[in-house]
């Protein structure tokens, strides 16, 4: 490992990023310095300019991607190597505004049942009654359920943070049932050939995928689309953007309104999250 390589690990460390994001912008500071095989501090302004232009022209990378890769330049140069300042004007493709194809609640219910292995449908049934994202769901821990409050412990979410999240009567009668059943130690959804270790998250999204492809439904989207679902479906009951923004672990409230440009017809005055999975257990639409 290059000094250089162990400094932005530490960099990192130091502000508490994701394991994703570590893994995320080191990677691109790879690919970068491959690109010129020379190391980033050697490497000057314009090449920076360039290497944007290859990306776009040449790769074909979106806007998102190509901002990906600017903001781990940016905290190479700027915290790692203590640039005074950063500024390469980049020309980026612009961010492509698309509503998601959002699954409804009929289309959930036809991808549980669809799940013939009931670790991976316990673990779609609590992505979506939760609405967590990939990563929080094939980290859960045994100990994370608190069934008496009827909450789930989610463990440094995206942003390094914390928090709890409702668990409605319906899931936690399933949840109850699956520990039963499996009595798993440690993890809820662990490895079967690693079991100290839990799933991976193209486990989950393998899961998802295999199910969904069983029912037919042709809707764009991994499992991220039970999130949006939960996220949707909340909103369409009533519960306030600002409760929805705190359940679904948003820093910025800014990223929670979005769903409510997706969801013209959300309505409000109810203060508690709803019981998704019971309402599908009743066939409710």
């Amino acid at each position: 490992m290059t000094p250089l390589r162990q400094q932005m690990i530490d960099a990192m460390q130091q502000r508490g990023f994701s394991v994703r994001t570590h893994e995320t912008y080191l990677a691109a500071i790879k690919n970068f310095a491959k690109y010129y095989h020379t190391p980033p501090d050697e490497i000057h302004l314009d090449q920076i300019q360039e290497y944007f232009v290859y990306l776009v022209k040449e790769r074909g990378l979106s806007g998102a991607s190509c901002r990906l890769y600017l903001n781990a330049l940016r905290f190479l140069y700027l915290q790692v190597l203590k640039w005074d300042h950063f500024d390469v004007p980049i020309q980026l493709p612009k961010l492509a505004q698309k509503i998601p194809e959002l699954l409804t609640r009929k289309e959930v219910k036809q991808i549980l049942d669809a799940c013939a292995n009931d670790k991976h449908r316990m673990m779609l049934t609590i992505c979506y009654g939760c609405g967590l994202r990939v990563s929080e769901l094939v980290a859960i821990k045994v100990r994370h359920i608190d069934g008496e409050r009827h909450l789930l412990r989610v463990e440094q979410g995206k942003g390094a943070k914390d928090r709890a999240v409702i668990l409605s009567a319906a899931l936690l009668n399933h949840l109850r049932c699956y520990w039963i059943k499996y009595r798993p130690p440690l993890w809820l959804f662990s490895n079967r050939s690693k079991p100290k270790q839990h799933l991976s998250d193209g486990t989950a999204q393998k899961a998802f995928k295999k199910a969904k492809n069983k029912t037919g439904i042709e809707k764009v989207g991994g499992i991220h689309s039970l999130r949006h679902a939960y996220a949707t479906h909340q909103l369409q009951n009533g519960l306030p953007i600002h409760e929805l923004q705190q359940q679904l672990g948003h820093r910025n409230l800014q990223s929670t309104l979005r769903y409510v440009h997706w969801v013209p017809t959300h309505q409000l005055g109810k203060t508690m999250t709803c019981d998704l999975v019971g309402q599908l257990e009743v066939g409710h639409d």
